[in-house]
């Protein structure tokens, strides 16, 4: 892990995500791209390894696809439907990295997702990085095409691409 800019690295070391201080935001667009939709996913596991040098570090996250939340019940319950996330059989999205990539002040996550069981490569934008004694904070953003995980229903009723904002907490 990297701290963007001039903060200092955070310390070498395993740190294990608090789920319940620890968010997945979602945006995207319905109807044609006319109603804002936007909402919550929660983490059910993850592991965060900070390595010296940096560039070696990983991190590894379980998304529970059963946590779609949106403020419509009716629509989540779509959402967790083998229409769309199918998480009677796809209970998890998984994360896992391969590589931290600096340029100058900006990193970048590189690594794996998997969604209904096709696993694409996803590249996420790390914001802030900072420690504090035991508790690791980052931010990233990422941005996921859902049709490229073979998630096609309803084009055009329901974006396509998702914006995903993440602002993890984790210990050591």
């Amino acid at each position: 892990m990297t701290a963007p800019g001039n903060q200092p690295s955070p310390a070498p070391g395993t740190y294990e995500i608090d789920q319940a201080a620890s968010a997945i935001r979602f945006d995207t667009r319905a109807l044609f791209g006319l109603l804002p939709v936007r909402g919550t996913f929660t983490i059910g596991q993850g592991r965060i390894i900070v390595a010296d040098p940096a560039e070696e570090s990983s991190v590894d996250v379980v998304v529970e696809a059963g946590s779609f939340a949106s403020g419509k019940r009716q629509r989540d319950e779509h959402v967790r439907s083998a229409d769309y996330l199918d998480v009677a059989r796809h209970p998890g999205i998984g994360f896992r990295s391969l590589r931290l990539e600096r340029s100058g002040e900006d990193a970048t996550l590189h690594g794996e997702l998997t969604v209904r069981g096709v696993t694409l490569p996803l590249a996420v934008t790390l914001g802030a990085v900072a420690q504090e004694g035991r508790r690791l904070t980052a931010s990233g953003t990422a941005t996921v095409d859902r049709y490229a995980f073979g998630i096609t229903k309803a084009k055009g009723m329901t974006g396509r691409h998702l914006k995903i904002t993440l602002d993890v907490v984790a210990y050591r």
